[in-house]
């Protein structure tokens, strides 16, 4: 690729990553909050990357003209590095067509994110199993509705002997994904580290129509019955009572209780 192809890249690049890291906050569409010093360290790299390349390009062509400057003083036309008294140095190859295809990712950084992960991910991924237990279950407070986290009201529900979660009323938040007959699903999905690592969790809710895909919604219900609770084969599901939609939390990557944004 020609060497202004490559400066561009570098620039554009280390220009989108620190657009998208210090002035907005669409980095947390692919990446936990805590990578963001890493981003902006990689843009400002970028960026220096391709000033450096940029200023290493100037030298071919001031040392050209120091050398033809010397062979007019002298009265000989200088010579490439091939013996060829008509060159001058420059790579005339020309770009392969496909090398632009890699300008496309990089101006999305500055002109479009794509959104974030939602509905149409979590539909097409199984729900994470979540872990076992071992240490037992605490006593529920006595707050009602309960506020819970997708994973301890699947835990509850599947491994909990005392079934102290059956008729309590819970309230959890989360987005709608869309499912099959007369029910749905209230989601989160999770990340550790980036989008790529992306695992989710859901919980299937009867009694209410579905809003629409990706809306986020605090739901309030009680554990929705089939199987035997306490066992792996009790349903991960809600008979809603209530569902208010909410703005989109701040911490929208974790299963935990809601932030506000």
């Amino acid at each position: 690729m020609k060497r202004f192809a490559q400066v561009g890249l570098l620039v554009l690049a280390g220009l989108g990553l620190l657009h998208t890291s210090l002035f907005t906050e669409e980095y947390l569409r692919f990446v936990k909050e805590g990578m963001r010093p890493l981003l902006i360290a990689s843009g400002v790299l970028l960026l220096g990357m391709g000033l450096a390349e940029a200023w290493a390009a100037r030298r071919p062509d001031l040392d050209a003209e120091r050398e033809h400057a010397d062979g007019d003083a002298d009265g000989h036309e200088p010579a490439d590095g091939h013996g060829h008294a008509d060159g001058h140095g420059h790579d005339h190859s020309r770009v392969p067509r496909v090398a632009w295809l890699l300008f496309l990712p990089v101006l999305s950084l500055l002109f479009y994110a794509p959104p974030a992960l939602g509905s149409y991910t979590a539909s097409r991924e199984p729900a994470k199993a979540v872990a076992v237990e071992d240490d037992g279950f605490d006593p529920l407070p006595s707050t009602s509705p309960l506020p819970i986290t997708l994973t301890e009201f699947t835990q509850r529900v599947q491994q909990d002997r005392s079934r102290a979660i059956g008729e309590r009323p819970v309230r959890m938040t989360g987005f709608v994904t869309p499912a099959d007959g007369n029910s749905w699903y209230l989601t989160r999905i999770m990340v550790n580290c980036c989008a790529a690592d992306a695992t989710t969790l859901k919980v299937r809710v009867y009694g209410a129509a579905a809003p629409k895909a990706d809306t986020w919604v605090t739901v309030t219900g009680v554990w929705h019955a089939g199987g035997t609770l306490g066992t792996s084969s009790a349903a991960v599901a809600l008979d809603v009572r209530g569902v208010e939609k909410v703005g989109k939390p701040s911490n929208s990557y974790m299963d935990a209780l809601p932030l506000t944004s």
